[in-house]
């Protein structure tokens, strides 16, 4: 039989790269359960359930929190381009690819962008944001949480109220950190706050959670009906046309999820399973608990990586919890490194993008492998490859560093 008809059988890999990570058996087995009809009532309140139980996940008592169809970066998409229009000012607090992944979005659609920025490994001070909100008077200021290709969470306690004196809406994306991380939507203020679950919350990519605020919400419902001069009842009718995304359009995502149930596409059926089952194992760890379980992983394994001598990329008052930077010795080649650890032990580690491609390893532990465990493999194992390709180790120091700040 041809190999491409035969099941699909990958490897038992250990993922602990910056995502996606392996995920939770149980969002596994969700996603086996029977297909339900769009319009099902059974179904119908699985996506209330999902509502309710993201709302504390993201620290919101939001109306509007649910789910797009789609990787995180759908989240992404679908908030920009319904918060801005064309020739509207948007600010991209950038400190990383992902930073530049907002403005490229916004440039699509003819925004005018401008950057405050950080260097890689930093992060950008809220009085700098604040000057340049007031310099730059935007629409919308935009912003990632933590940005995987620094290892950095950019600190936003008051990045909402100041959005608000100005005048502006404030998106956050939270893909990394979600679930892994607090998110207190309400309390920094801001508008909109989009995740994914290939991260902290252990779960497939897929399907991107998401929360906005009534201010929010009457600024994208408004929109529909003034600037683009058009009313639902004419596009249920076939009349009229619509200028921008269909499938990314929120007012028309938020009327399907709303009590009216407006049509706008079939739901991702076991995608929502997942969504839903991933909030469920976050809720009944509790989220105070697995923060500090996801720290602590953090913690034991950047331990781990500088007791074999190894530096540790960044700022340490900023660091992501579930994602380690580190960069990798001059006398080995680090994607023959990484090779090794997928061949000999089968666990993934990442490279990483820009400025630091080449430069520095980028080392996971979240969501279901945010395990002591998971952390002291694959620390004893990259120990085992950088020995093995001639680059000095203290033998075992790795493991014990890690097991005495599980402890300390």
């Amino acid at each position: 039989m041809p190999s491409s008809f035969r099941q699909i059988d990958p490897p038992q890999r250990l993922l602990m790269g910056p995502g996606p990570v392996n995920a939770h058996p149980r969002v596994l087995r969700a996603m086996s359960a029977d297909l339900l009809g769009q319009f099902d009532p059974e179904f119908t309140a699985y996506m209330n359930e999902v509502m309710g139980l993201y709302r504390p996940i993201f620290g919101t008592e939001n109306k509007w929190t649910f789910l797009i169809d789609g990787t995180a970066r759908s989240a992404i998409e679908a908030s920009l381009i319904s918060l801005a229009s064309p020739g509207d000012r948007v600010l991209v607090v950038n400190f990383g690819r992902f930073g530049l992944l907002l403005t490229e979005i916004l440039a699509r659609i003819g925004a005018e962008v401008r950057t405050v920025d950080a260097e890689w490994g930093k992060t950008v001070p809220m009085d700098e944001i604040a000057a340049a909100i007031a310099d730059f008077e935007p629409k919308v200021v935009a912003t990632v949480h933590g940005d995987t290709s620094t290892t950095m969470a950019q600190p936003l306690e008051g990045l909402g109220e100041l959005c608000r004196q100005a005048g502006a809406y404030s998106y956050v994306d939270a893909t990394a950190t979600v679930g892994g991380m607090e998110i207190a939507a309400d309390r920094w203020g801001v508008d909109i706050v989009t995740g994914g679950l290939q991260k902290c919350l252990g779960g497939p990519s897929g399907s991107a959670p998401i929360t906005i605020s009534d201010r929010a919400a009457e600024h994208i419902f408004a929109r529909r009906h003034t600037e683009l001069g058009i009313k639902r009842d004419d596009l249920e009718q076939g009349s009229g046309q619509r200028i921008g995304s269909n499938y990314f359009d929120l007012a028309m995502v938020m009327d399907y999820w709303s009590e009216k149930r407006l049509n706008h596409h079939t739901e991702a059926t076991s995608m929502l399973y997942a969504a839903r089952e991933c909030a469920c194992v976050s809720l009944e760890e509790g989220l105070a608990e697995r923060f500090e379980r996801h720290r602590l992983a953090g913690k034991a394994m950047t331990a781990g990586l500088r007791a074999m001598g190894l530096t540790v990329f960044g700022d340490d008052a900023h660091r992501m919890t579930n994602v380690t930077g580190v960069y990798i010795p001059e006398t080995v080649e680090g994607e023959r490194v990484r090779q090794r650890m997928r061949d000999d032990f089968e666990i993934e580690i990442g490279t990483s993008f820009g400025p630091l491609q080449g430069k520095i390893w980028r080392i996971g532990a979240m969501g279901y492998n945010a395990a002591k465990n998971k952390v002291l493999i694959t620390l004893g194992a990259l120990e085992a490859v950088l020995r093995t390709e001639g680059h000095s180790v203290p033998s075992g120091a790795a493991v014990d560093a890690a097991l005495e700040a599980y402890t300390s």
